[in-house]
């Protein structure tokens, strides 16, 4: 099995050569960003992929965006990604990362619109990857866990961050089997949180080496269950992100870290991390055969 980074585009700016060169130097395939929903802004987003030789996973957000429109219906949430899921593969996506549903809706609502999403995802021949987010039907590992058991045909995308803050601490008590959705992550955002954010302030800071530590162990174990299904090639995203996740200075608004330096820092760290724990499994005697 292979790693393939991405480059998260979340407040990219600037011209595409730059980021090709830029994504080159972390080691990376492509990029992770938002599709765009005008027809004409894809099609610009194709060539200018085809032209720099960038892989391409597309950000779908069901409800309108992050947080989603609470007065959207769940046809509307269906139409919206029945139209992402085709603007993706104009596009040329690997995949479709998925921020779905709305974390209001009774669990019997979140069954219906996932079952089909799932079966939209089917019809089109499409990978769709749901990832767990605050404000999103997946912002609990518990809600989450009781989806798997109607529907265990979902995939999904592990951004554990979240379900960390939702639940004010690392999910690593023996009572938290989260077993069942390990087994169904398609795709990996690297980002490290801690239990009173979805961002600490640098992944290298020994005062966060727990919290880094839980987060490896969890993608250890993503890695393992595609391994054991055989999976050829896995995905990972390092996703430090703007937008009140970078800690700032008081009053001068100053970051404390930069952003990029972040996830050129968790692309290298990770990539050895992998490079690693690939290398023990090979190194691992064979199971017997009985």
């Amino acid at each position: 099995m292979k790693l393939d980074l991405f480059r998260s585009l979340w407040g990219w700016q600037g011209d595409w050569a730059t980021c090709a060169a830029e994504v080159r130097r972390m080691g990376a395939v492509g990029v992770e960003a938002r599709l765009p929903g005008d027809p004409f802004a894809q099609r610009a987003l194709r060539q200018s992929l085809q032209q720099e030789g960038l892989d391409y996973i597309a950000v779908v957000f069901t409800g309108g965006d992050v947080v989603p429109r609470q007065d959207w219906t769940l046809q509307q949430h269906c139409d919206r990604l029945k139209a992402a899921i085709d603007g993706a593969q104009d596009v040329g996506a690997r995949f479709l990362n998925v921020l779905p549903g709305n974390d209001r809706w009774p669990l019997a609502q979140q069954v219906e619109f996932f079952g089909r999403a799932q079966a939209l995802a089917d019809a089109a021949g499409a990978v769709c990857s749901f990832e767990i987010h605050r404000a999103t039907s997946l912002y609990s590992p518990w809600v989450t866990l009781d989806l798997i058991e109607q529907l265990p045909q979902l995939r999904f995308t592990a951004d554990i961050s979240h379900w960390v803050v939702v639940c004010e601490r690392l999910l690593d008590d023996p009572a938290d089997d989260l077993s069942p959705f390990i087994e169904r992550v398609h795709h990996v955002q690297a980002r490290v949180g801690y239990d009173q954010g979805p961002q600490v302030p640098h992944p290298a800071a020994p005062e966060y080496a727990r919290a880094l530590a839980f987060h490896r162990g969890v993608w250890e174990r993503v890695w393992a269950a595609q391994r054991a299904r055989g999976q050829a090639v896995t995905t990972l995203t390092p996703e430090f992100g703007p937008d009140g996740y970078t800690h700032l200075l008081p009053f001068t608004q100053a970051p404390v870290a930069d952003t990029w330096g972040l996830n050129q820092w968790m692309a290298r760290a990770e990539a050895e991390h992998f490079a690693q724990w690939h290398a023990a499994q090979a190194d691992a005697p064979a199971a017997p055969v009985f």
